[in-house]
Formats: C-alpha cells, sequence, structure tokens
C-alpha cells in the first residue's frame, strides 16, 4: 500500500533485541508506581509475605501485587481477573513486574488478606501530599455519598419491603384461587392444564412465604432491622429521592488541590454523626491546626458542632429549615431574637419572652422561654396555636448561632464545598462504572476504597507535579 505509514513485518528479526524499558517514557506514571512502592516500608506498614519461607513454593514479593493493583486502579482496572490478563499481554505492567504475571486468585487474595495495610499505603500517601506543603489551604470540605454494593436490591429487606412483598404474594394467591374456582366450569382438558399451571404458581408463592419467614426471622435479631443476602454488611439507603443497597463513603477534601485527605467507609445512611469524626482526622492527616471545614446541611448536629468547637476546629454549615411553622404560614423560630445580657427572647409583636425553666430532652438540657401576654397578642394567629409560643434553647446555643453568623460572613463558602468535594466522588464513581463496588463486607469495601483514594491522589499529584515531579520527590 502506498502513500501509507508502512508497518515492520511480523516474521522480521532484529540483530539487537529491543529492550523492555524502551517503550516507557521517563514521564511514564508506571514510573511514578514505580517509586513510590519502592519508597515504602512494606513490613513496616503491615503487608503479609515480606518475609519469605525458608521452605516451598516461592512466593510473589508483595511490592509486586501492591504495584499490579496501583497501576489498575490508575487505569480503571479493578478486577482481579482482568488484572491477570493486562499483566500478560500489558507492556506497561509487564516493565512495572518484570514480565511477572500472578494468577488473578494470587491476585484477589492479596487485596483481601492485606487491608490494614493497604490503607495504611493510601495514609503514607497523604503524608508524602503533607510533607510536600499540597495541604497548605486550610479549608476542607467534608461530604457523602452512597456507592452501590454488589448486593442487588431484591436481596435487600426491610420492614417495610417485607410488609409489601407479603400483601403482594396474597394477593396473588387470592387470584389465583379465584382462577381455579372459575375453571371448574371449563373444558376438561384445558381446565386441567390451566390448573397444573395455577397450582405450580400458588406452590412457588408458598415456598416463598417460607423463605420471607426465615428471612423475618434474620431481620428481627438485625440490630438495624435490615437484612442483606448477598452482602451482609450492605444497606438500603436514600439517595437523590431513590433507594440504593450500598455504602455511605465519607471523605474529607483540600480546597486547593481537590485531594482526599481523609476517607471512611460505613453503612449507616444518615452524615448526622459524621461531621466530628472526619473533621478530626483531616486535621490529624494534613497537620493543619488551625482547620476550617464546610460541609451540608445533613450535618447539621448541635453535639457534633460543639465537639469540632471544643477541638479549636472551625466549622461552617446551613441549619437546616425542619420547623412546619412557615409552610403554614407562621412565624419561624428565627423570627425571635435572643437577648443575651437579659436572658430573654423578643418575638415579632415586641413582646420579651422571658426564662420559665430547664430540662433535660434526649441527652441535652433546654432552656424554655415564654410571654405572658401570648393570650391576649393581637398577632397570636401567626405565631402559635396553643395557649402560649414556647421557645427552647439549648445550653450551648451560643455555638450554632456563631456557626449561622460565619455562614452569613462568608456567603462563598457553600460554592467552594460544592465545587471541591463533588469532583472527586463524580471521578470516582465514574472510574469504578455501573458496579461501584466488587467486594463484599465492610472491610473489604474499605480496602477497595482505600486503593480508590489512593489512585485518586495519585493521578491529582501527578497533574500538578508532573510525573517525573513526583519521582523526585518520593526520591529526596
Amino acid at each position: 500500500m502506498k502513500r501509507f505509514v508502512a508497518g515492520e513485518s511480523r516474521s522480521q528479526a532484529t540483530l539487537f533485541p529491543e529492550l523492555l524499558d524502551d517503550f516507557v517514557t521517563e514521564d511514564n506514571p508506571v514510573r511514578a508506581i514505580e517509586a513510590f512502592v519502592d519508597a515504602l516500608d512494606l513490613k513496616q506498614l503491615g503487608f503479609n509475605g515480606v518475609d519469605p519461607h525458608a521452605t516451598g513454593r516461592p512466593a510473589y514479593h508483595p511490592a509486586i501485587l501492591l504495584k499490579i493493583y496501583l497501576y489498575g486502579y490508575l487505569n480503571r482496572i479493578q478486577s482481579s481477573r482482568r488484572l491477570e490478563r493486562e499483566a500478560q499481554r500489558n507492556v506497561e505492567l509487564m516493565w512495572l513486574t518484570e514480565r511477572l504475571a500472578p494468577d488473578f486468585k494470587t491476585i484477589a487474595d492479596f487485596r483481601k488478606n492485606n487491608g490494614k495495610a493497604i490503607q495504611a499505603t493510601c495514609r503514607d500517601f497523604v503524608m508524602i501530599c503533607r510533607r510536600l506543603g499540597l495541604f497548605s489551604h486550610s479549608v476542607m470540605a467534608i461530604d457523602g455519598s452512597k456507592f452501590k454494593a454488589v448486593n442487588n436490591r431484591d436481596r435487600n429487606f426491610t420492614l417495610a419491603k417485607m410488609k409489601r412483598r407479603a400483601e403482594e404474594i396474597d394477593k396473588s394467591i387470592e387470584r389465583y384461587l379465584r382462577q381455579l374456582d372459575a375453571m371448574d366450569q371449563g373444558a376438561a382438558a384445558i381446565t386441567e392444564m390451566r390448573t397444573t399451571g395455577l397450582k405450580e404458581k400458588i406452590a412457588s408463592l408458598t415456598e416463598e412465604v417460607q423463605q420471607l419467614q426465615t428471612i423475618e426471622i434474620q431481620r428481627t435479631e438485625s440490630p438495624d432491622q435490615q437484612v442483606s443476602l448477598t452482602d451482609p454488611d450492605a444497606r438500603s439507603m436514600t439517595a437523590r429521592g431513590t433507594g440504593i443497597v450500598g455504602y455511605n463513603v465519607q471523605t474529607a477534601v483540600d480546597s486547593q488541590h481537590h485531594l482526599i485527605v481523609a476517607h471512611e467507609v460505613t453503612n449507616v445512611g444518615s452524615d448526622r454523626r459524621q461531621l466530628y469524626q472526619m473533621a478530626k482526622q483531616a486535621r490529624d492527616a494534613s497537620g493543619v491546626s488551625d482547620l476550617h471545614v464546610v460541609a451540608d446541611r445533613g450535618y447539621f448536629t448541635g453535639n457534633e458542632i460543639l465537639a469540632c468547637h471544643e477541638a479549636g476546629i472551625t466549622a461552617y454549615l446551613p441549619k437546616p429549615k425542619t420547623s412546619p411553622n412557615q409552610a403554614k404560614g407562621m412565624f419561624p423560630r428565627e423570627a425571635f431574637r435572643y437577648v443575651p445580657e437579659r436572658n430573654e427572647y423578643r418575638c415579632p409583636a415586641r413582646e420579651r419572652l422571658i426564662w420559665r425553666f430547664k430540662n433535660v430532652e434526649k441527652g441535652q438540657t433546654l432552656h424554655c422561654y415564654w410571654s405572658s401576654a401570648c393570650p391576649n397578642c393581637s398577632m397570636k394567629s401567626q405565631c402559635t396555636t396553643g395557649i402560649y409560643r414556647r421557645i427552647k434553647r439549648w445550653e450551648h446555643e451560643e455555638v450554632l448561632e456563631a456557626v449561622t453568623s460565619r455562614l452569613e460572613q462568608r456567603p462563598d463558602i457553600m460554592r467552594i464545598r460544592r465545587q471541591t468535594v463533588e469532583h472527586p466522588f463524580g471521578t470516582l464513581k465514574a472510574w469504578m462504572g455501573a458496579t461501584h463496588f466488587l467486594t463484599k463486607g465492610l472491610k473489604n469495601v474499605g480496602t477497595e476504597m482505600s486503593l480508590h483514594v489512593l489512585a485518586y491522589n495519585m493521578k491529582r499529584v501527578m497533574n500538578i507535579l508532573g510525573p517525573k515531579g513526583l519521582i523526585q520527590a518520593l526520591q529526596a
């Protein structure tokens, strides 16, 4: 074929064989993986098999298997079977492993048996980023996102699902029985054939009822009244109005370079108890003493904000509007202004709501205020349907008011949060594909998430410094 770029013949012999190193450029990311793994103290991190056994078949060094996984997660190849094939045909991976090609079982067992060491390796890379000064910006955005587990929605059972399925089965059996009664009047041949089919359906539904009764026993014994059959640790959670069976992944992301400073995998669907834990992990990992964290309204909990305040962590987050009064056209709680000098509230009618008593509700000490002018107030219809409009104040309410005040002074902080923390979640889910997690159990899922976070952070740092810059930093 003339006037086209011509290739070499497959049967052409060469006098000097080409080196495998010639196929890997100096700025190839695999060289950064090599430098990172070689700089690790695998024994101190807790990897199994660092010291070889005196007898038996020689094993693969854990550094080889760690390199395979890092390469795979950097290139959106998470399956152990796919990694086995890539090790046999991928030139970059051949260079990285020196032509070693472990089987998929060896690769999968390495991830399963070295969970804590892999998570420690992820934290170690964060420490490298800290030493490089990549966390000098003190604002950390905290958020959680739901990731799907391998457990199908039909194999997860809650109380509502059990009731709904039991009602559907009862209606189906009743409908089939009515059809059997109606077919007693039909032709014998046709009736016998259809009767057999209906009896098989009824038998199948009866068997399903027995299975549901067994599952119901497991569900009632579960602490959260929920059971998953494929992945026992996966839980049904609400995600953007729909249900998802999976895990809630928490991250703290640096607003300057969008690096994931800390992460945690939990099977609790709510974010309300996660703020202080994630903020503390972010401060310990980044080394920033005067840490500022920003989160959405799903994290707003008095005790969590108080814990951050006592730890010297400055929090920014909006208060959720849960009061039904505003929806009814009545004055919300925000319409009542607190006067700290007099320890009283002023209502929209300019009346004084004075302190009456204090009590303890759900472990919190609350002070109660109301005004004696409420029964005869001209604005009572806009305020309350009871005799008095009572305002309850938490003993640490000034901490929550300080959060609201800080947020008003920085109206751009929520836009920064959205731009910072949503980006890593979108990237990770795109890398994972439609299935998200491939492993089962909270422990194994945590290991898998650490590999994703490590690969994400490595790619971010290589985008910032370049592969050569990262290699030089690791060697230094």
